[in-house]
């Protein structure tokens, strides 16, 4: 069985469990930790009591690592969510010794097939990371960092354990979302480890793990009868990172300061994966009675300013997907 956590709150709450709902059409046997930033979350998977689904409250995290609560005090809501990405999988192994590999998922991956070939890939490895696989044109933002935060696996070994405690202990003294003497959040962190754990550390080589807006122009995509392939390879999971949701039938897919991907590729991604969100809240409304609102909140991350109502309309135009 895998082992997966991610973490979310209610503005993330279909994103999380579409993800969840992703993993499970793979046929993979696997338990989701998740832990739930607010209470309505917490209460939303209460209420779905998922048997491959473990919730964990932030106060459950919070009182087993009081030292969050000075970071808690001196950084901004989504720096702390940052600030908790490897407090999470360290809970979980002080929680549960039988688990002796656990791995981090961003709430707004995809999987499209079993993950099953990058555990293969890590092998007996203590730890693994996904670059960002930045084509040329976009090598500046490797400032941000070398790997994405988005999927990475630790076992429970010395060198996993020391890994997840460094990094612990970093995000504790800075972790800000700002690019600042080498440092930016959570991310940058990350550049160090292949020079801190050698071969104990994996780099993700598989191109069908962490295509993203970033680096889908890097590599050969093709619609198959059988899926789509990654240079040859069955893809596994998208990162949707960027995405906005305007209402059911109209999101921003993010996608105008990366490149603009063919249509057919658009749809089959963007199109489909709004779609899936909207089954996603219909499943949640069948099973508890809850209809969650399906727009977000907050523009952060999606590239759209408010200078002005015409701005906004012309930027989420332009990075526009409707799915009917």
């Amino acid at each position: 069985m895998f082992h997966f956590c991610t973490y979310f709150d209610r503005n993330y709450l279909l994103r999380g469990l579409t993800l969840y709902r992703s993993l499970n059409a793979t046929g993979c046997a696997f338990q989701l930790h998740v832990l739930a930033l607010d209470d309505e979350t917490a209460e939303i998977l209460g209420k779905l009591a998922l048997p491959d689904v473990s919730c964990i409250a932030l106060s459950e995290l919070e009182e087993w690592a009081p030292e969050l609560g000075v970071a808690k005090k001196n950084r901004r809501l989504i720096e702390y969510y940052f600030t908790l990405t490897p407090q999470l999988p360290l809970l979980i192994f002080a929680r549960n010794p039988d688990i002796d590999l656990i791995t981090y998922l961003d709430a707004d991956l995809y999987f499209y097939s079993s993950p099953q070939p990058l555990f293969s890939e890590m092998g007996e490895r203590s730890i693994l990371v996904t670059p960002h696989r930045y084509p040329a044109h976009l090598k500046d933002h490797e400032r941000y960092g070398r790997f994405n935060v988005q999927y990475q696996s630790f076992r429970r070994t010395a060198s996993g354990l020391a890994c997840l405690e460094r990094w612990r202990t970093q995000c504790l003294d800075w972790c800000y979302d700002r690019v600042e003497d080498g440092k930016y959040g959570d991310q940058k962190y990350l550049d160090e480890w292949p020079d801190l754990y050698g071969q104990e550390l994996a780099v993700l080589n598989h191109k069908g793990g962490g295509l993203a807006p970033w680096n889908w122009s890097s590599h050969p995509i093709t619609l198959t009868a059988h899926g789509m392939e990654i240079n040859g390879e069955p893809l596994i999971f998208y990162h949707f990172h960027g995405v906005k949701v305007f209402n059911p039938y109209f999101i921003s897919n993010g996608l105008l300061d990366w490149g603009v991907m063919p249509r057919k590729q658009l749809r089959w991604f963007y199109a489909n994966y709004l779609k899936e969100m909207r089954t996603t809240r219909k499943w949640i409304t069948i099973r508890i009675g809850t209809e969650l609102p399906m727009r977000d909140k907050s523009i952060r991350g999606t590239g759209i300013k408010l200078s002005s109502f015409g701005e906004i309309i012309r930027k989420a135009w332009a990075q526009a997907t409707l799915a009917f």
